[in-house]
């Protein structure tokens, strides 16, 4: 079975669901094992409103009580940095085009790390990122 690990899109997507979130987000993954990245959960936080906090709390609870937090490490870090600046010479990206790529690289460097399949609806920055550094990726937009 590959781990797989939902990019922040997926999560908004099954938010926006409201009551079928869990389903979707099951249905989605399959049998495979779902694991969080801490990347991932503090774009949760910064984008959710007080009233929906507590969805994102009881998230970050059950996948730390499960073990499946997905911190990036030091090479992770180095990793982004590389892949960012070959990124940006070869599609002449500005800071900000860069900086905004950041938190996906992250998911991205971290996931291959660990063998874990990235799930998106973003295609074209995990794709772009995918021709700097293998990694497992897929789209999903339903």
């Amino acid at each position: 079975m590959q781990p797989v690990l939902f990019d922040s899109s997926i999560y908004i997507m099954a938010l926006r669901m409201k009551d079928d979130a869990t389903l979707s987000l099951r249905r989605i993954a399959g049998s495979e094992p779902i694991w969080l990245s801490a990347v991932v959960l503090e774009e949760l936080y910064a984008g959710v409103t007080a009233r929906e906090r507590h969805v994102v709390e009881r998230l970050e609870r059950d996948f730390d009580r499960a073990g499946r937090i997905l911190v990036p490490n030091l090479v992770d870090w180095a990793q982004t940095g590389k892949v960012l600046a070959r990124l940006a010479a070869k599609y002449d990206y500005e800071q900000i085009g860069k900086g905004r790529l950041t938190n996906d690289a992250l998911i991205a460097m971290s996931a291959g790390r660990m063998g874990i399949t990235v799930v998106t609806a973003n295609s074209r920055d995990f794709g772009k990122l995918a021709e700097f550094r293998p990694f497992r990726w897929r789209v999903n937009n339903s």
